[in-house]
Protein backbone atom coordinates (compact mmCIF):
# COMPACT_ATOMS: atom_id res chain seq x y z
CA UNK A 1 0.00 0.00 0.00
CA UNK A 2 0.80 3.60 -0.83
CA UNK A 3 1.20 6.78 1.66
CA UNK A 4 -2.23 7.60 -0.51
CA UNK A 5 -3.24 5.12 -2.47
CA UNK A 6 -4.76 1.55 -0.23
CA UNK A 7 -5.95 -1.59 -2.40
CA UNK A 8 -8.95 0.37 -3.57
CA UNK A 9 -8.15 4.02 -4.27
CA UNK A 10 -7.79 7.16 -1.08
CA UNK A 11 -9.59 6.40 1.47
CA UNK A 12 -10.77 8.34 4.89
CA UNK A 13 -13.02 10.26 6.80
CA UNK A 14 -14.16 13.09 4.62
CA UNK A 15 -13.04 16.32 5.96
CA UNK A 16 -10.30 14.79 8.35
CA UNK A 17 -8.47 12.88 6.40
CA UNK A 18 -9.67 13.35 3.11
CA UNK A 19 -9.84 17.21 2.21
CA UNK A 20 -11.30 19.12 -0.41
CA UNK A 21 -7.44 20.41 -0.47
CA UNK A 22 -6.49 17.03 -0.55
CA UNK A 23 -9.43 16.27 -3.73
CA UNK A 24 -8.41 19.42 -5.65
CA UNK A 25 -4.61 18.13 -5.37
CA UNK A 26 -5.22 14.70 -6.76
CA UNK A 27 -7.14 16.23 -9.46
CA UNK A 28 -4.58 17.98 -10.34
CA UNK A 29 -2.11 15.06 -10.05
CA UNK A 30 -4.13 12.66 -12.02
CA UNK A 31 -4.75 15.31 -14.91
CA UNK A 32 -1.09 15.53 -15.05
CA UNK A 33 0.32 12.01 -14.71
CA UNK A 34 -2.67 10.69 -16.95
CA UNK A 35 -3.19 13.38 -19.88
CA UNK A 36 -0.07 11.29 -21.28
CA UNK A 37 1.83 14.13 -23.07
CA UNK A 38 -1.45 14.64 -25.40
CA UNK A 39 -1.52 17.85 -27.51
CA UNK A 40 -5.37 17.85 -26.95
CA UNK A 41 -7.45 18.47 -24.04
CA UNK A 42 -7.77 15.50 -21.99
CA UNK A 43 -10.95 14.24 -20.60
CA UNK A 44 -12.51 12.73 -17.58
CA UNK A 45 -15.35 11.15 -16.28
CA UNK A 46 -15.91 11.36 -13.04
CA UNK A 47 -19.05 9.63 -10.73
CA UNK A 48 -20.11 9.46 -7.00
CA UNK A 49 -22.06 7.50 -4.61
CA UNK A 50 -24.53 8.74 -2.39
CA UNK A 51 -22.52 10.11 0.69
CA UNK A 52 -23.35 13.62 1.97
CA UNK A 53 -19.82 14.19 1.05
CA UNK A 54 -19.33 12.97 -2.38
CA UNK A 55 -20.77 16.36 -3.68
CA UNK A 56 -18.15 18.23 -2.33
CA UNK A 57 -15.40 15.95 -3.29
CA UNK A 58 -16.49 15.82 -6.57
CA UNK A 59 -16.97 19.32 -7.00
CA UNK A 60 -13.12 19.97 -5.60
CA UNK A 61 -11.57 17.28 -7.76
CA UNK A 62 -12.90 18.26 -10.80
CA UNK A 63 -11.93 21.93 -10.04
CA UNK A 64 -8.57 20.76 -9.66
CA UNK A 65 -8.96 18.90 -13.08
CA UNK A 66 -10.25 21.97 -14.93
CA UNK A 67 -7.68 24.06 -13.80
CA UNK A 68 -4.87 22.09 -15.61
CA UNK A 69 -7.15 22.11 -18.83
CA UNK A 70 -8.68 18.69 -18.32
CA UNK A 71 -12.42 18.85 -19.41
CA UNK A 72 -14.58 16.91 -16.87
CA UNK A 73 -17.75 14.68 -17.79
CA UNK A 74 -19.79 15.02 -14.63
CA UNK A 75 -21.54 11.18 -14.46
CA UNK A 76 -23.90 12.26 -10.89
CA UNK A 77 -24.01 9.09 -8.91
CA UNK A 78 -23.32 6.01 -10.43
CA UNK A 79 -22.13 2.68 -9.44
CA UNK A 80 -18.44 2.41 -9.76
CA UNK A 81 -18.72 -0.34 -12.60
CA UNK A 82 -20.43 2.44 -14.38
CA UNK A 83 -17.76 5.13 -14.51
CA UNK A 84 -15.33 1.88 -15.56
CA UNK A 85 -17.67 1.31 -18.47
CA UNK A 86 -18.34 4.18 -19.45
CA UNK A 87 -15.09 6.17 -19.41
CA UNK A 88 -14.17 3.71 -22.93
CA UNK A 89 -17.54 4.45 -23.96
CA UNK A 90 -17.34 7.96 -23.92
CA UNK A 91 -13.57 8.13 -24.70
CA UNK A 92 -12.09 9.17 -21.90
CA UNK A 93 -8.87 9.63 -20.62
CA UNK A 94 -9.48 8.37 -17.44
CA UNK A 95 -12.28 8.10 -15.16
CA UNK A 96 -12.67 8.78 -10.99
CA UNK A 97 -15.06 7.72 -9.06
CA UNK A 98 -15.90 9.35 -5.66
CA UNK A 99 -16.41 6.72 -3.04
CA UNK A 100 -15.87 4.79 0.16
CA UNK A 101 -17.80 1.43 -1.37
CA UNK A 102 -18.66 -0.38 1.79
CA UNK A 103 -17.60 2.01 4.29
CA UNK A 104 -20.26 4.08 6.43
CA UNK A 105 -21.23 7.24 5.54
CA UNK A 106 -18.67 9.41 7.27
CA UNK A 107 -16.18 7.82 5.31
CA UNK A 108 -15.07 8.81 1.80
CA UNK A 109 -12.96 7.68 -1.33
CA UNK A 110 -11.80 8.40 -4.40
CA UNK A 111 -10.29 5.51 -7.33
CA UNK A 112 -9.39 6.28 -10.65
CA UNK A 113 -9.51 4.34 -13.48
CA UNK A 114 -7.28 4.60 -16.87
CA UNK A 115 -8.55 5.13 -20.12
CA UNK A 116 -9.09 1.44 -20.53
CA UNK A 117 -11.62 1.07 -17.59
CA UNK A 118 -9.22 -0.85 -15.41
CA UNK A 119 -7.55 0.79 -11.97
CA UNK A 120 -4.84 2.34 -12.23
CA UNK A 121 -1.36 0.30 -12.00
CA UNK A 122 0.56 0.92 -8.83
CA UNK A 123 2.97 2.85 -10.83
CA UNK A 124 1.16 5.32 -12.03
CA UNK A 125 -0.63 5.89 -8.38
CA UNK A 126 2.97 5.78 -6.93
CA UNK A 127 3.68 9.19 -9.32
CA UNK A 128 0.38 11.30 -8.57
CA UNK A 129 1.53 10.06 -4.90
CA UNK A 130 4.89 11.59 -5.16
CA UNK A 131 3.13 15.18 -6.94
CA UNK A 132 0.46 15.45 -3.98
CA UNK A 133 2.98 14.56 -1.70
CA UNK A 134 6.47 15.24 -2.62
CA UNK A 135 6.10 17.98 -5.13
CA UNK A 136 7.87 16.18 -7.33
CA UNK A 137 6.61 17.99 -9.90
CA UNK A 138 4.22 21.07 -9.73
CA UNK A 139 1.01 20.83 -12.04
CA UNK A 140 0.59 23.34 -15.13
CA UNK A 141 -2.44 25.65 -14.20
CA UNK A 142 -4.07 26.69 -17.20
CA UNK A 143 -5.19 30.67 -18.11
CA UNK A 144 -8.06 31.98 -19.69
CA UNK A 145 -9.60 29.69 -22.49
CA UNK A 146 -7.76 26.46 -21.59
CA UNK A 147 -9.41 26.26 -18.35
CA UNK A 148 -11.17 22.67 -18.73
CA UNK A 149 -14.93 22.46 -19.43
CA UNK A 150 -17.97 20.85 -17.19
CA UNK A 151 -19.99 18.36 -19.41
CA UNK A 152 -22.91 16.79 -18.51
CA UNK A 153 -24.61 13.96 -20.60
CA UNK A 154 -28.84 12.86 -20.16
CA UNK A 155 -27.78 9.16 -21.30
CA UNK A 156 -25.61 8.00 -18.18
CA UNK A 157 -28.11 5.86 -16.60
CA UNK A 158 -29.69 4.42 -20.01
CA UNK A 159 -26.23 3.63 -21.49
CA UNK A 160 -24.81 1.74 -18.41
CA UNK A 161 -28.14 -0.54 -17.88
CA UNK A 162 -28.32 -1.04 -22.02
CA UNK A 163 -25.24 -2.26 -21.21
CA UNK A 164 -25.87 -4.89 -18.34
CA UNK A 165 -28.70 -5.96 -20.13
CA UNK A 166 -26.83 -6.81 -23.40
CA UNK A 167 -24.49 -9.44 -21.13
CA UNK A 168 -27.60 -12.09 -20.63
CA UNK A 169 -29.27 -14.09 -23.39
CA UNK A 170 -32.53 -15.05 -20.51
CA UNK A 171 -34.44 -12.59 -19.49
CA UNK A 172 -35.78 -12.52 -15.86
CA UNK A 173 -39.40 -13.04 -16.16
CA UNK A 174 -41.18 -15.21 -13.74
CA UNK A 175 -38.87 -14.50 -10.95
CA UNK A 176 -40.12 -12.70 -7.59
CA UNK A 177 -37.02 -10.83 -5.91
CA UNK A 178 -36.15 -8.69 -3.69
CA UNK A 179 -33.12 -5.73 -4.59
CA UNK A 180 -31.32 -4.06 -1.65
CA UNK A 181 -29.61 -1.00 -3.17
CA UNK A 182 -27.65 -0.40 0.03
CA UNK A 183 -28.77 3.27 -0.07
CA UNK A 184 -26.38 3.49 -2.25
CA UNK A 185 -25.80 4.16 -6.17
CA UNK A 186 -27.65 0.92 -7.08
CA UNK A 187 -30.28 3.19 -6.04
CA UNK A 188 -30.45 5.41 -9.36
CA UNK A 189 -30.13 1.98 -11.46
CA UNK A 190 -31.45 -1.09 -10.19
CA UNK A 191 -34.84 -0.21 -10.76
CA UNK A 192 -34.47 0.81 -15.02
CA UNK A 193 -32.27 -2.56 -14.83
CA UNK A 194 -34.21 -5.36 -13.15
CA UNK A 195 -37.61 -4.19 -14.04
CA UNK A 196 -36.69 -3.75 -17.93
CA UNK A 197 -35.22 -7.62 -17.75
CA UNK A 198 -38.57 -8.53 -16.80
CA UNK A 199 -38.15 -9.70 -12.51
CA UNK A 200 -40.93 -9.09 -10.81
CA UNK A 201 -39.45 -6.55 -7.66
CA UNK A 202 -39.24 -5.71 -4.49
CA UNK A 203 -36.71 -2.70 -3.63
CA UNK A 204 -35.70 -2.03 -0.26
CA UNK A 205 -33.26 0.59 1.12
CA UNK A 206 -33.46 2.74 -2.10
CA UNK A 207 -33.88 5.96 -0.74
CA UNK A 208 -30.36 7.96 -0.10
CA UNK A 209 -30.62 10.76 2.36
CA UNK A 210 -26.75 10.77 2.70
CA UNK A 211 -26.07 9.48 5.61
CA UNK A 212 -27.64 6.38 5.41
CA UNK A 213 -25.31 4.17 2.74
CA UNK A 214 -24.82 0.58 3.79
CA UNK A 215 -26.53 1.55 7.46
CA UNK A 216 -28.08 -1.51 8.56
CA UNK A 217 -28.55 -2.59 4.83
CA UNK A 218 -26.84 -3.59 1.77
CA UNK A 219 -23.91 -6.65 1.24
CA UNK A 220 -22.86 -5.77 4.67
CA UNK A 221 -25.53 -6.05 6.40
CA UNK A 222 -27.44 -8.93 4.99
CA UNK A 223 -29.68 -9.53 7.79
CA UNK A 224 -32.63 -7.68 6.88
CA UNK A 225 -32.75 -9.05 3.09
CA UNK A 226 -32.96 -12.48 4.58
CA UNK A 227 -36.01 -11.77 6.77
CA UNK A 228 -37.58 -10.21 3.54
CA UNK A 229 -37.34 -12.83 1.14
CA UNK A 230 -38.40 -15.82 3.73
CA UNK A 231 -41.38 -13.88 4.79
CA UNK A 232 -42.66 -12.80 1.37
CA UNK A 233 -41.25 -16.41 0.32
CA UNK A 234 -39.29 -14.62 -3.18
CA UNK A 235 -37.59 -16.34 -5.05
CA UNK A 236 -33.96 -14.78 -4.42
CA UNK A 237 -32.88 -11.49 -3.00
CA UNK A 238 -29.48 -9.62 -3.95
CA UNK A 239 -27.62 -7.26 -2.15
CA UNK A 240 -25.23 -4.61 -3.14
CA UNK A 241 -22.94 -2.28 -1.25
CA UNK A 242 -22.53 1.57 -1.25
CA UNK A 243 -20.82 1.82 -4.97
CA UNK A 244 -22.43 -0.88 -6.35
CA UNK A 245 -19.41 -3.18 -6.98
CA UNK A 246 -20.28 -6.30 -4.99
CA UNK A 247 -23.37 -8.43 -4.51
CA UNK A 248 -24.09 -11.23 -2.29
CA UNK A 249 -28.07 -12.99 -2.68
CA UNK A 250 -30.51 -14.91 -0.73
CA UNK A 251 -31.73 -17.71 -1.79
CA UNK A 252 -35.60 -19.10 -1.61
CA UNK A 253 -34.88 -21.11 1.40
CA UNK A 254 -33.37 -17.58 3.34
CA UNK A 255 -29.62 -19.07 2.88
CA UNK A 256 -26.68 -16.30 2.19
CA UNK A 257 -25.51 -17.46 -1.17
CA UNK A 258 -21.93 -15.37 -0.68
CA UNK A 259 -19.02 -14.32 -3.15
CA UNK A 260 -17.81 -17.62 -3.02
CA UNK A 261 -21.01 -19.69 -3.72
CA UNK A 262 -21.63 -17.12 -6.86
CA UNK A 263 -18.26 -18.41 -8.52
CA UNK A 264 -18.93 -22.21 -7.83
CA UNK A 265 -22.88 -21.64 -9.50
CA UNK A 266 -21.49 -19.75 -12.35
CA UNK A 267 -17.67 -21.27 -13.00
CA UNK A 268 -19.58 -24.52 -13.45
CA UNK A 269 -22.45 -23.09 -15.62
CA UNK A 270 -19.48 -21.48 -17.96
CA UNK A 271 -17.36 -24.57 -17.76
CA UNK A 272 -20.06 -26.56 -19.50
CA UNK A 273 -20.82 -24.03 -22.14
CA UNK A 274 -16.82 -23.88 -22.90
CA UNK A 275 -16.87 -20.10 -21.21
CA UNK A 276 -14.23 -20.54 -19.29
CA UNK A 277 -10.48 -19.82 -20.22
CA UNK A 278 -8.83 -23.17 -19.06
CA UNK A 279 -11.10 -24.10 -16.62
CA UNK A 280 -9.97 -21.23 -13.90
CA UNK A 281 -11.16 -19.58 -11.58
CA UNK A 282 -8.91 -16.74 -9.74
CA UNK A 283 -9.54 -16.41 -6.07
CA UNK A 284 -7.91 -15.18 -2.78
CA UNK A 285 -6.43 -16.88 0.23
CA UNK A 286 -9.87 -15.79 1.50
CA UNK A 287 -11.87 -17.94 -0.72
CA UNK A 288 -13.21 -20.73 1.25
CA UNK A 289 -12.09 -23.95 1.77
CA UNK A 290 -15.24 -25.55 0.49
CA UNK A 291 -14.59 -23.90 -3.34
CA UNK A 292 -11.12 -25.40 -3.23
CA UNK A 293 -12.56 -28.83 -2.75
CA UNK A 294 -15.39 -28.00 -5.11
CA UNK A 295 -12.85 -27.17 -7.85
CA UNK A 296 -11.12 -30.40 -7.37
CA UNK A 297 -14.12 -32.24 -7.47
CA UNK A 298 -15.20 -30.84 -10.80
CA UNK A 299 -11.83 -30.25 -12.86
CA UNK A 300 -11.56 -27.16 -11.79
CA UNK A 301 -8.19 -24.87 -11.20
CA UNK A 302 -8.12 -22.53 -8.23
CA UNK A 303 -5.62 -19.93 -8.35
CA UNK A 304 -5.39 -17.79 -5.26
CA UNK A 305 -4.37 -14.02 -4.81
CA UNK A 306 -3.77 -11.65 -2.08
CA UNK A 307 -7.17 -10.22 -0.51
CA UNK A 308 -8.46 -7.30 -3.13
CA UNK A 309 -10.14 -7.12 -6.30
CA UNK A 310 -7.46 -5.39 -7.95
CA UNK A 311 -5.18 -8.42 -7.00
CA UNK A 312 -7.81 -10.94 -8.55
CA UNK A 313 -7.98 -8.67 -11.79
CA UNK A 314 -4.08 -8.97 -12.14
CA UNK A 315 -3.85 -12.34 -11.94
CA UNK A 316 -6.42 -12.50 -14.53
CA UNK A 317 -4.82 -10.39 -16.93
CA UNK A 318 -1.69 -11.68 -16.78
CA UNK A 319 -2.62 -15.12 -17.03
CA UNK A 320 -5.32 -14.36 -19.71
CA UNK A 321 -8.42 -16.01 -17.26
CA UNK A 322 -11.64 -14.72 -17.38
CA UNK A 323 -13.71 -15.44 -14.20
CA UNK A 324 -12.48 -14.76 -10.50
CA UNK A 325 -13.58 -12.78 -7.56
CA UNK A 326 -14.11 -12.79 -3.64
CA UNK A 327 -15.92 -14.22 -1.26
CA UNK A 328 -17.28 -10.63 -0.65
CA UNK A 329 -18.99 -10.36 -3.31
CA UNK A 330 -16.63 -8.36 -6.02
CA UNK A 331 -16.72 -10.97 -8.49
CA UNK A 332 -15.24 -10.21 -12.33
CA UNK A 333 -17.18 -11.62 -15.53
CA UNK A 334 -14.22 -10.29 -17.88
CA UNK A 335 -16.13 -11.07 -20.58
CA UNK A 336 -18.27 -8.18 -19.99
CA UNK A 337 -16.69 -5.43 -17.71
CA UNK A 338 -12.59 -4.26 -15.94
CA UNK A 339 -14.01 -4.30 -12.66
CA UNK A 340 -16.54 -6.08 -10.63
CA UNK A 341 -19.64 -5.02 -10.57
CA UNK A 342 -22.48 -6.07 -8.18
CA UNK A 343 -25.46 -5.54 -10.86
CA UNK A 344 -23.60 -7.76 -13.49
CA UNK A 345 -23.28 -10.47 -10.77
CA UNK A 346 -26.73 -10.80 -9.99
CA UNK A 347 -28.27 -10.59 -13.50
CA UNK A 348 -25.82 -13.48 -14.63
CA UNK A 349 -26.65 -15.81 -11.68
CA UNK A 350 -30.53 -14.80 -12.07
CA UNK A 351 -30.71 -15.63 -16.20
CA UNK A 352 -28.82 -19.04 -15.08
CA UNK A 353 -31.66 -19.66 -12.59
CA UNK A 354 -34.14 -18.87 -15.59
CA UNK A 355 -32.41 -20.54 -18.20
CA UNK A 356 -31.17 -23.92 -15.81
CA UNK A 357 -35.48 -23.84 -14.18
CA UNK A 358 -34.20 -24.67 -10.97
CA UNK A 359 -34.60 -22.03 -7.68
CA UNK A 360 -31.07 -20.89 -6.10
CA UNK A 361 -30.74 -23.23 -3.29
CA UNK A 362 -30.55 -26.14 -5.55
CA UNK A 363 -27.55 -24.76 -7.58
CA UNK A 364 -25.87 -23.54 -4.88
CA UNK A 365 -25.75 -27.44 -3.30
CA UNK A 366 -22.83 -27.51 -5.65
CA UNK A 367 -20.73 -26.10 -2.87
CA UNK A 368 -20.55 -27.23 0.80
CA UNK A 369 -19.51 -24.18 2.63
CA UNK A 370 -16.52 -24.84 5.80
CA UNK A 371 -16.93 -22.68 9.07
CA UNK A 372 -14.99 -19.82 9.05
CA UNK A 373 -14.50 -17.16 12.04
CA UNK A 374 -13.60 -13.67 11.45
CA UNK A 375 -12.98 -11.81 13.82
CA UNK A 376 -11.67 -7.83 13.30
CA UNK A 377 -9.49 -5.84 15.39
CA UNK A 378 -9.50 -2.45 15.65
CA UNK A 379 -5.25 -0.89 15.54
CA UNK A 380 -3.46 1.98 15.35
CA UNK A 381 -1.61 3.35 12.31
CA UNK A 382 1.47 1.85 14.00
CA UNK A 383 -0.17 -1.52 14.51
CA UNK A 384 -0.82 -2.44 10.72
CA UNK A 385 3.18 -1.35 10.50
CA UNK A 386 3.92 -3.26 13.77
CA UNK A 387 2.16 -5.89 12.63
CA UNK A 388 4.54 -7.99 10.32
CA UNK A 389 7.44 -7.23 12.75
CA UNK A 390 5.86 -8.14 15.97
CA UNK A 391 7.28 -11.12 17.92
CA UNK A 392 4.42 -12.22 19.80
CA UNK A 393 1.59 -11.52 17.22
CA UNK A 394 3.94 -14.04 15.13
CA UNK A 395 4.19 -16.78 17.32
CA UNK A 396 0.35 -16.40 18.33
CA UNK A 397 -0.54 -16.88 14.90
CA UNK A 398 2.02 -19.63 14.25
CA UNK A 399 0.55 -21.53 17.21
CA UNK A 400 -2.94 -21.36 15.55
CA UNK A 401 -1.50 -22.78 12.73
CA UNK A 402 -0.35 -25.61 14.64
CA UNK A 403 -3.30 -26.42 16.41
CA UNK A 404 -5.53 -26.52 13.31
CA UNK A 405 -2.66 -28.76 11.36
CA UNK A 406 -3.81 -30.22 8.14
CA UNK A 407 -7.80 -29.79 9.19
CA UNK A 408 -7.91 -26.06 8.65
CA UNK A 409 -6.36 -22.14 8.05
CA UNK A 410 -5.44 -19.37 9.72
CA UNK A 411 -5.42 -15.92 7.42
CA UNK A 412 -4.28 -12.70 9.31
CA UNK A 413 -4.46 -9.79 7.55
CA UNK A 414 -4.35 -6.20 7.41
CA UNK A 415 -6.80 -4.53 5.82
CA UNK A 416 -5.95 -2.14 2.77
CA UNK A 417 -9.30 0.13 3.48
CA UNK A 418 -9.56 -0.17 6.99
CA UNK A 419 -7.77 0.35 10.96
CA UNK A 420 -8.14 -3.06 11.22
CA UNK A 421 -6.17 -6.41 11.67
CA UNK A 422 -8.81 -9.35 10.24
CA UNK A 423 -8.46 -12.80 12.09
CA UNK A 424 -9.63 -15.43 10.01
CA UNK A 425 -9.45 -19.42 11.03
CA UNK A 426 -11.35 -22.06 8.97
CA UNK A 427 -12.10 -25.59 9.51
CA UNK A 428 -14.52 -28.23 10.31
CA UNK A 429 -15.04 -28.19 13.84
CA UNK A 430 -16.94 -24.48 14.45
CA UNK A 431 -16.46 -23.95 18.28
CA UNK A 432 -12.75 -24.82 17.63
CA UNK A 433 -11.70 -22.56 15.51
CA UNK A 434 -13.66 -20.06 17.15
CA UNK A 435 -11.62 -20.47 19.89
CA UNK A 436 -8.10 -20.20 18.00
CA UNK A 437 -9.53 -17.34 16.02
CA UNK A 438 -9.81 -15.47 19.55
CA UNK A 439 -6.68 -16.70 21.43
CA UNK A 440 -4.96 -15.00 17.97
CA UNK A 441 -6.97 -11.58 18.16
CA UNK A 442 -6.64 -11.33 21.67
CA UNK A 443 -2.82 -11.05 20.96
CA UNK A 444 -3.34 -8.98 18.48
CA UNK A 445 -5.60 -6.46 20.44
CA UNK A 446 -2.70 -6.35 22.97
CA UNK A 447 0.15 -5.75 21.41
CA UNK A 448 -1.22 -4.04 18.57
CA UNK A 449 -4.44 -2.06 19.51
CA UNK A 450 -5.21 1.58 19.64
CA UNK A 451 -4.67 2.61 23.12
Amino acid sequence: MGRLFGTDGVRGVANEKLTCELAMKIGRAAATVLSGGSRRRPVFAVGMDTRISSDMLMMSLTAGLCSTGADVIVLGVVPTPAVAFLVGKYKADAGVMISASHNSAEFNGIKIFSGDGYKLPDALEERIEQIVLDQVETPKLVPGDDIGKVIHKATVIKDYVDHLKSTVAFNLEGLHIAVDCANGSASVTAQKLFSELGAQCEFLFDQPDGVNINAGCGSTHIEALTQYVVENHLDAGVAFDGDADRCLCVDDQGNLVDGDFIMAICALDMKKRGKLSRDTVVGTIMTNLGFIKFCEANGLRFNATKVGDRFVLEEMLLEEYDFGGEQSGHIIFRDFATTGDGQLTAIQLLSLMRREGKPLSQLAQVMTRYPQAMINVKVSPEGKLNFYTDPQVRAAIDEGKKRLGDNGRVVVRVSGTEPLIRVMTEGQDETFIQEVAQQIADVVKERLAQQ
